[in-house]
């Protein structure tokens, strides 16, 4: 029923943990030594639990097959795990994973629904804009006589049996909702959250997940060199105690709050001490790079929700601002975002806003000298503007969601549509 194009790292824990499941398994790789080392029960790699599952289960359940027709023959769907390795220019080089797709093609037939899922880790797009044209070209209709979905791997290299078998989460991406539908069969004995959602989103979210693990790395890397610069700082203690921040336990960690795109971070402390450890670390002969581009990033975003406003409404027109204070719970508006966004709208000529915050309307007016108006109440905003631009995710706003029935939201924290 399922086949496995590629039997790497990924393609071989994912066909044995199938097979674990209770699938009737097939497994192919171009590279036949590995078939060889395969069916002699070698894993042709190091990774813990594999080789007693590959002795269990191999011509059981589980079948490594010499010919791409013989395992294409015998499935319903087709994972592909084909590396994609990077380019000199930094691109994934995606020619192993066409050339799997293309050589696979023919040997299917049309009347035979085959479900192609893209298991590769690859940019989003790939399968929208790569790998559906490559199919159509082949004289098949995606979604009528084939099907397509990707599915992304987040296994730990040590660590991938347990993370194939308990998976915190299952993410599809799909074409359409009859290969969605047939990915999650197959996954409906895991009982863990399941999320199927767009052929691009499921992409970005696997890139997502890797970019912020390897941004947090070299954070930390960044902040050890300062930490030496500056001397007499225990490093590994620091880190350590940094551990012991509530923020980062719980289920879920509130952490989670701070991996969430909004309209910037404001308050008094995170842009003050940010900016002061830059110069510190400047004054020492380091340019901090990451933390310096924090804070071009924390203004390029204010920047881009102003253009996003700026190309949704004319000058003439109202525009409602719903929140003032840095953030919610808080009457706080020291380096609130909401701030340098509305003089940014004034600088490029917007005169007509009108904004309204549950605590803070009194300290933003009294501290920001700004030409605009104000409200008491939401209706009052809602019924003046031609678009709603929400800077602070304050429960009301969301209790009150239906007022903003008809209007045209521009939400700088992903608030209304069930975020942090």
């Amino acid at each position: 029923m399922i086949t496995v194009i590629g039997l790497g790292f990924v393609g071989l824990t994912t066909a044995l943990g199938f097979a674990h499941k209770g699938y009737k398994t097939y497994g192919f790789d171009i590279d036949q030594d590995r078939i060889r080392k395969i069916e002699g029960g070698v894993i042709p790699f190091h990774e813990p639990f594999l080789d007693k599952f590959l002795v269990k289960y191999k011509n059981k359940r589980f079948f490594s097959c010499n010919s791409l027709e013989e395992a294409i023959s015998n499935a319903k769907i087709i994972f592909y795990c084909v590396g994609t390795p990077s380019k000199d220019d930094g691109s994934a080089n995606l020619k192993l994973l066409k050339k799997a797709i293309k050589e696979s093609l023919k040997f299917m037939k049309k009347k035979s629904y085959k479900v192609l899922v893209v298991k590769s880790t690859v940019p989003p797009s790939t399968t929208q804009s790569v790998i559906r044209p490559l199919i159509s070209k082949s004289g098949f209709k995606v979604g009528k006589n084939i099907g397509l979905a990707n599915n992304p791997e987040f296994l730990r290299e040590g660590l991938a049996w347990e993370d194939f078998i308990n998976p915190d989460r299952i993410v599809i991406g799909e074409n359409d909702s009859r290969s969605g539908a047939a990915i999650e069969k197959i996954y409906k004995s895991f009982d863990v959250p399941l999320f199927r959602v767009s052929l691009n989103t499921a992409e970005f979210i696997k890139y997502l997940s890797n970019t912020l693990l390897s941004t947090l790395i070299s954070f930390s890397n960044e902040m050890s060199i300062i930490a030496d610069l500056v001397g007499d700082i225990d490093i590994a203690s620091s880190f350590k105690i940094l551990h012991r921040d509530r923020r980062w336990s719980g289920s879920p960690a509130s952490m989670t709050s701070y991996a969430y795109p909004g309209c910037g971070f404001g308050g008094y402390c995170l842009p003050k001490d940010t900016a002061a450890l830059c110069k510190i670390a400047k004054s020492k002969g380091y340019g901090p790079g990451l933390i310096q581009e924090v804070l071009s990033i924390n203004n390029k975003i204010k920047k881009h929700i102003v253009e996003k406003i700026a190309k949704s409404v004319q000058k003439k027109s109202y525009i409602g601002i719903l929140g003032l204070s840095f953030k919610p719970g808080s009457d706080d508006v020291r380096y609130t975002p909401a701030k340098d966004i509305i003089e940014m709208l004034v600088k490029k000529g917007f005169k007509r806003i009108i904004a309204y915050d549950p605590l803070a309307t009194n300290n933003f007016k009294k501290t920001y000298d700004l030409p605009i108006t104000y409200a008491d109440n939401i209706k009052k905003v809602i019924k003046k503007s031609s678009v709603i631009v929400l800077l602070t995710a304050w429960e009301e706003f969301k209790k009150k969601k239906t007022l903003l029935k008809g209007k045209k939201i521009i939400d700088g924290r992903y608030f209304l549509c069930g975020g942090n």
